[in-house]
């Protein structure tokens, strides 16, 4: 109110701009983008992968709790819930780091000082993005399987025509689902094979996790911006750490100065009286 009513709304408003971090918000939005479109698509495209080992390779859930396919995609469900938390927090956390560390926040509120603290924590969000932008080039290279094997299923698939006469079996033991010694294989003229090509299933599968792995991959992306802008953050900071202890000093002497010359004066003014 105090800006609106002595420089106006209108300034006051372009000044409020300029102290928004567009690097840290560019950022955010397509962490978010790419975190939100990952963990959505790749929770559908493992309930379509579950729906379809169960219906047409006929792969049944092992009882008890022994370790299965089944169970393998509920803990990654699980772990895509995490991520999806994990991740909305630390980009709100590296927006207000943005925030404090940006340039024109010292025009918008004036001076501050830097303290040993704020340049740790700059130090420790450029060594966790880091560490984070590898794990995400881990989950896209692991993402990239699936996408791999849906992509042999489905070019089989659209050149059935082409394989007349041919006797292709996709064979599930051939990427670990199962067992060795379970064969729930399905070979291309029987009618399992044609009802899972004719499917909706199939075909929104494969293009889901083709877009769980855009969605890794724009996460990766995000993870380098911030790095970019942790790394501009953090010579901002340590400049202006230079600057501050230079001003201290500075001061410092001014004072010292002041202090011998004040009592210089006095020492003439008794020497006088």
């Amino acid at each position: 109110l105090k800006c609106v009513l002595e420089k106006g709304c209108m300034e006051c408003c372009v000044k409020c701009l300029r102290g928004i971090p567009y690097p840290s918000l560019i950022a955010t939005i397509l962490l978010y983008a790419g975190v939100a479109l990952f963990c959505g698509c790749g929770h559908e495209a493992l309930s379509g992968t579950v729906t379809i080992l169960q219906n047409y390779f006929e792969v049944i859930r092992a009882p008890g709790d022994s370790l299965d396919v089944f169970t393998m995609i509920d803990i990654i469900k699980y772990v895509i819930y995490g991520i999806a938390s994990a991740f909305f927090v630390y980009g709100i956390l590296l927006m207000v780091e943005g925030f404090f560390t940006s340039r024109a926040i010292k025009d918008l509120y004036g001076d501050f000082k830097i303290t040993t603290c704020g340049r740790c924590v700059s130090a420790w969000f450029i060594m966790l993005t880091y560490i984070f932008m590898l794990a995400w080039l881990g989950v896209t290279a692991f993402t990239a399987l699936p996408v791999f094997m849906y992509f042999n299923i489905w070019t089989i698939c659209q050149n059935t025509t082409v394989l007349e006469g041919a006797n292709l079996c996709l064979d599930p033991r051939q990427f670990g689902v199962v067992t060795i010694g379970e064969e729930k294989s399905v070979c291309t003229g029987s009618d399992k094979f044609s009802n899972m090509c004719n499917s909706k299933e199939l075909d929104m599968t494969f293009h889901l996790f083709v877009c769980a792995l855009a969605g890794a991959g724009a996460a990766v992306i995000a993870m380098i911006h911030y790095l970019m802008v942790l790394s501009a953050n953090w010579a901002y900071v340590k400049d202006a750490c230079k600057m501050q202890k230079y001003e201290d000093c500075k001061s410092k002497e001014e004072q010292e100065l002041h202090d011998i010359h004040s009592t210089r004066s006095k020492e003439r003014l008794n020497a006088y009286t």
